[in-house]
């Protein structure tokens, strides 16, 4: 009996398709799912709510199984899985602020997304009308000769906001706390009543550096409730896409890095492969981020044919020039002296989080959705999953320079084993119904869950981004390290603002 079978029990199933399940949970469900989150044999996926439920994505550790747990909470509260296990915390915080339910036992009662600006309280629940907050109480610190350092939420750089707060010992930080939820769009709350069209639309503006893999979310999402799949080319093209995009932010990262590290030179050369690649995408797709290109049922448009020798001549400049640049990063003493040791995540803590993307494999932490629970056309190509435990700087920039290298083998295997055939197909008429899915970013795994009402209409879409379980580890990497190293350990990470605040 695998670990969600323990978790589940006998739970009345509301929804059974594969490769997932939904049930509804009873406090004995809740509280076994607490304790496999905390003994490591499931990981959290997701947590969120609507009005009068909570709901609870698990992954199994060893199995790869999906399940989601939904508790009814029309008493106007659930038991805090955040007591037994931290990475819901923020997720628990957030459901509060937004539905207004509470999670009961809970060790941090403060509020997340809302800041007091709204006018109204749990505005997705009753919506009643809300008062001035209080000053929102950042943690103590006790110690002798220790300050603190207010930074954001205005940074000197053309980058969303948020609030960091350090407590200090000279140069060396003894505590960083982070606020978030400067860029709250209320997302979520947009979708409900509209069609898959706008909810397709939306999805892909939820974090602008991944429109594509978001909006492969949402469509896979959309097509797994509808009982379809997106015909075969479509696939691959979306594949593209998804590698473009990657390959895109993955070379932005690196020169960004060796940037904070007072290495400007990487940072100009990895800019211009990156425009290279965003070029290629235009040509290819007609949008440099290839925005709304993914839609429910396949892709928007088909591969242009200037694309296609558009992508081979940006391949082979980059293969040609890239390790020039990995050379000079791995050669250049003062940029390992910066990166080398700072900024470690523990591969322990990394796996209590589930974290995913460079930040995971880096730490040990070796989970890809393309391969577990997978979609096509992944489970048809060849590459390989990068990983090193060391868990600092360093390890994060080798987890993307291996993720360029695969990422260029991918594209070329999608660009000349591409099928034949529509790239899209009408969808049936629009029915209650409900779907899941789990896809890559350039990031780690971003999940999409969706249910449709009689109309078709969406009666609720939940969107979770990786950087839910990334901006914690940062407070805990950065802890002993000086603070002139933040903003290199901050870029390590390229966690998303809005993404995170929806």
């Amino acid at each position: 009996m695998s670990a969600i079978d323990d978790v589940l029990g006998n739970a009345a199933p509301l929804v059974a398709q594969t490769p997932w399940r939904r049930v509804a949970a009873d406090a004995a469900a809740w509280d076994r799912a607490g304790r496999a989150l905390a003994a490591g044999e499931a990981s959290l996926l997701g947590l969120w709510g609507e009005r009068g439920v909570v709901h609870l994505a698990l992954l199994a550790a060893e199995s790869g199984e999906i399940a989601v747990l939904s508790l009814d909470a029309s008493a106007g509260g659930f038991p805090s899985l955040g007591r037994v296990h931290p990475p819901a915390i923020r997720l628990e915080r957030a459901i509060k602020d937004l539905f207004g339910l509470e999670p009961q036992g809970a060790p941090d009662a403060r509020p997340w997304l809302d800041h007091g600006r709204w006018g109204i309280a749990a505005p997705l629940g009753a919506a009643t009308q809300a008062g001035p907050l209080a000053a929102y109480p950042f943690l103590p610190v006790e110690g002798e000769s220790l300050h603190q350092i207010p930074v954001g939420p205005i940074h000197a750089g053309i980058i969303e906001p948020g609030h960091f707060r350090f407590t200090a010992n000279g140069e060396a930080v003894v505590r960083l706390e982070e606020r978030l939820g400067y860029v709250h769009k209320g997302i979520e709350g947009l979708m409900q009543g509209e069609g898959l069209e706008r909810g397709a639309k939306l999805a892909g503006r939820v974090s602008g550096d991944s429109a594509v893999a978001y909006a492969i979310a949402f469509a896979r999402a959309a097509e797994d409730a509808l009982g379809v799949a997106a015909p075969p080319r479509a696939q691959w093209l979306r594949a593209l896409m998804a590698e473009l995009e990657r390959l895109a932010n993955h070379l932005g990262d690196i020169g960004a890095i060796c940037n904070d590290a007072a290495f400007p030179l990487m940072h100009a050369h990895c800019g211009a492969l990156r425009e290279r690649v965003l070029r290629a995408a235009n040509a290819a797709f007609g949008h440099r981020l290839m925005r709304d290109c993914v839609v429910p049922g396949g892709v928007a448009l088909d591969l242009a044919a200037k694309g296609r020798v558009a992508i081979h001549a940006m391949m082979d400049i980059v293969r040609r020039e890239f390790p020039g640049l990995v050379r000079l990063y791995d050669e250049t003493a003062s940029l390992q002296d910066r990166t080398v040791g700072a900024g470690i995540v523990d591969p322990a803590l990394a796996a209590q989080f589930g974290v995913g993307g460079y930040v995971g494999r880096a730490s040990g932490r070796g989970f890809d959705a393309r391969c577990r629970p997978g979609y096509p056309p992944y489970d048809r190509l060849t590459f390989a999953v990068p990983r090193r435990s060391e868990g600092d700087v360093n390890a994060r920039v080798w987890i993307r320079i291996g993720e360029v290298e695969q990422s260029l083998g991918l594209i070329a295997q999608l660009i000349d084993g591409l099928p034949e055939g529509p790239h899209a197909i009408e969808l049936p008429r629009a029915h209650a119904a409900e779907g899941l899915a789990l896809v890559e970013g350039f990031r780690g795994d971003i999940l999409v869950w969706l249910r449709l009402d009689a109309a078709g209409r969406i009666a609720r879409c939940h969107l979770r981004d990786p950087s839910w379980f990334q901006w914690p580890l940062l407070e805990a990497a950065i802890e002993g390290n000086i603070v002139a190293d933040f903003p290199l350990c901050n870029k390590s990470f390229n966690c998303s603002y809005s993404g995170h605040d929806l």
